[in-house]
This record gives structure tokens, sequence and C-alpha cells, in this order.
């Protein structure tokens, strides 16, 4: 392998995970240090990793969207990223004949500078960054780690084909049920919700305009979020929260049988319905690591944190995780610090500790409220959000959270250099 030189020093940092936080932190760190910083990430999945991303979409925060800009990414997505312009909310159950709108949201430019959001197709986003960071120089290796030993000022990776990688870090990114944090003796706290994500990409008849929708309903929101046109024609992703027992009698039938389901929760405006993927179901969990750092080990993305996606910022949080460990990283570097060291990891936990909680409360207390039939719940919500909607300045205040626009942020999420 090459560079094994520079491996053995300090100026070295592994990997672990090729999703898509993990590889917008790799390609950050390389278009900052080049050369001078030996970036590996392994992943026993790497060749199978963007194909295995067909049919999923994620909404990119305007905050996300300023990082991959400055990292070159965006502009080679293309068609892939949709503008989200408006957002409609609405709250019934499923047998009302009449979903009445408490809640719309337009999209003010002077607010966010833009579209408060996107939905980028995750296959086109994966294979974006895979072939930024190949360019970058990041060694990409389709190889797990077995384990990680720290020792002295540095860590020791242990690869599953028996080689060993020795780095100043290692940025676990493997996920939520990531087997380096628990061989790290972090505790994990979290529950798993009687829900399940149910994802699917939905053809239809007529235009989206941009505009997204999340009907809420007692199982939990059922949210269509508009995709650039494709082959066929216009497109939507589906992202619907069902109670987990009765996933299988919704989603086991054939195309008529699952699109008759869809179409029960679908916004008639859109015409008629075509399945193109999909459906997938996911068992839905929140999860927050008790620490997001080790020896010489840091958490990043869903092995640091797993929320509800009722609010779509899952992805949101691991790209802040991305910027503000790369600012910490980077500024160890140029200070010709130990960018492993506890100071650094500290003030990675810092940056990102307290968002990452807020927006794990937030997330479950929307679901716990939302995912509800107790009539006094029902009013309570629909009174607030129609009072939400008759208030312009909030309404702009709800606009700018959700785009990641207001508050402290990385320099990444600013759209700025490290």
């Amino acid at each position: 392998m090459t560079g094994s030189t520079a491996r053995s020093g300090r100026r070295s940092l592994l990997l672990a995970g090729a999703g898509i936080p993990g590889l917008a932190l790799a390609l950050a760190l390389a278009q900052a240090h080049g050369a001078a910083l030996a970036l590996t990430l392994c992943d026993p999945g790497l060749p199978e990793v963007a194909a295995r991303q067909r049919g999923r979409a994620f909404a990119i925060a305007a905050g996300g969207r300023r990082m991959l800009e400055r990292l070159g990414v965006w502009n080679r997505l293309g068609a892939a990223a949709q503008p989200i312009t408006a957002m409609v909310i609405s709250d019934s159950r499923l047998a009302d004949p009449v979903r009445p709108v408490f809640l719309t949201f337009a999209q003010d430019a002077r607010d966010a500078g833009g579209p408060f959001a996107h939905m980028v197709e995750a296959q086109a986003l994966v294979e974006a960054l895979l072939s930024a960071c190949r360019a970058a120089g990041v060694v990409l290796e389709p190889v797990g780690i077995a384990r990680a030993l720290p020792e002295g000022g540095a860590i020791r990776a242990v690869l599953a084909d028996g080689r060993s990688l020795p780095a100043a870090l290692l940025v676990a990114a493997d996920g939520a049920r990531s087997r380096l944090r628990e061989a790290a003796g972090i505790g994990w706290v979290g529950r798993s919700y009687p829900q399940s994500g149910i994802v699917a990409t939905i053809g239809h008849a007529h235009p989206h305009g941009g505009r997204a929708t999340e009907h809420f309903l007692p199982s939990g929101p059922f949210a269509i979020l508009p995709l650039s046109d494709g082959a066929q024609g216009h497109r939507s992703s589906i992202v619907w929260t069902e109670r987990t027992e009765s996933v299988a009698r919704l989603t086991d039938g054939g195309p008529d049988a699952i699109l008759a389901e869809i179409e029960r929760r679908f916004t008639p405006s859109l015409g008629r319905l075509r399945l193109e993927h999909g459906p997938t179901a996911h068992p839905l969990t929140l999860g927050i690591a008790r620490s997001f750092r080790a020896d010489r080990l840091a958490l990043l993305g869903d092995a640091a944190h797993v929320i509800h996606p009722i609010a779509g910022q899952g992805l949101n949080l691991g790209l802040a995780d991305a910027a503000a460990l790369a600012e910490a990283v980077t500024g160890a570097l140029r200070l010709g610090l130990d960018p492993g060291s506890e100071d650094v990891l500290r003030a990675y936990e810092r940056a990102r500790r307290f968002d990452t909680l807020a927006m794990a409360a937030a997330t479950d207390g929307l679901n716990r409220l939302f995912s509800n039939d107790a009539l006094p719940l029902r009013l309570a919500r629909d009174l607030g959000l129609g009072l939400v909607d008759r208030l312009p300045g909030l309404k702009r205040f709800f606009v700018g959270e959700a785009a990641a626009a207001r508050g402290a942020q990385p320099r990444l999420m600013r759209g700025e250099a490290l």
C-alpha cells in the first residue's frame, strides 16, 4: 500500500464506513491538506456502496448544500437535486373524506438564500463523493476494520485481511450498530419506536411543482417529497411511517395492492400513480452515544446518533458532524498539533452534542405529538399549526431552522473554506 511512511506518523487518519458523512469528511480533509495528510477509508461494501443506495433520497438542507458546493460535489449532481420550494402540512385520519391544510411554507429567498432544501437521490450523491475522493487521493480500501488498539500517540487498526495500519485518529462512521463504538466501550442510550419507515419512489401524472407534502396520520407521518423528473415522467419519494405490526400486511402484496394503499394516503392532485422503486421498510429507532469520542476515536453520523425521520434531518446532522470534525482536525494540523488528541476530540464533541440532543428531542416530541389520535392532542396541534400559518415572522423562523440557516455552524456549512 502506498503512503505507509506517512501513515506511521501523526499526519494520518483512518475512516471506517463509506456512508455519505464519512465520504464527505474524507473529501474535506483531502482537499484541505492534500498529500500532507494520508487518508484511508475502509468499508467491505465499497464495491456496491453506491448501487445499494438506489431508490433512496434525502432532503439536504441549505447548510449541507453549501458544504457540498464548497467541496465541488454539488455541481456533479445535476438533475439528481430537486429544489423544495414549498411545503404543505395536513392532519387527519386515514378515512377522513377531506384533509384540511393547517400549515403551508413557501420559500423566501431573503431568509435562506434560495430553496431551504433539495431532494437528492442517494445513489448519485454517493457516486459523486466517491469520484471526488478518488480524485483527491483518498485511499479507498474494500475491507473492514476488525479491531482498533490505541497505543501511545497513535491508534493501530487491524484490518479484516490481517494488515495493520497506524493512524493519529480513527473515525467510526460505520452505522448505528457500530462495532468500533461497542469495542471502545461507549454506551448507547435509546429505544425502538413501535413504527417502521417505508420508503418508495412513486411516479405520478401531474408535476409536483417543487412542493413537499406531509400528511400527519394516527400511525405516523406520510411524506411526499419531490424528485426531479425521470425517463418515465414526474416522480416523488415517499417516506411513510407506519406501525411495525402493520407493515407486512401493507407491503407484502403485489404492486397493485401496494399502490392501492399508497393512493389512500397520497395527494389526489398529482394524478395517476405508478410504482418505480420499493417499497422497503426499516425499523425506526432513537439513539445517542453517551460520548462521541474515545481514545483516538471519533464517532460520526449514525454511529453517534439516530433520530426519527419525521423532520428529514438525519443526514443533515451527519454532514454537520463531518464539517465540525474536519474543522477541528484542520485547526490542529495547521498549528502543528496532534489531530487525534483529547483536546481536538473534546472540541468536536462540544460542537456537536447540543445540536444533536436538541434535534433528537425535537423529532421525538413531534412524533409523540402527531402520531396520536387522542382528540385533545389533535385539537391542540391543529390550533398550533393554524397559529403558525397566520404569523409570517414565526413561519420565517421555522423556514430558517429547516434550512440550517441560523445559529453557529461549522465553516463548511456556511460555504466557507476550512
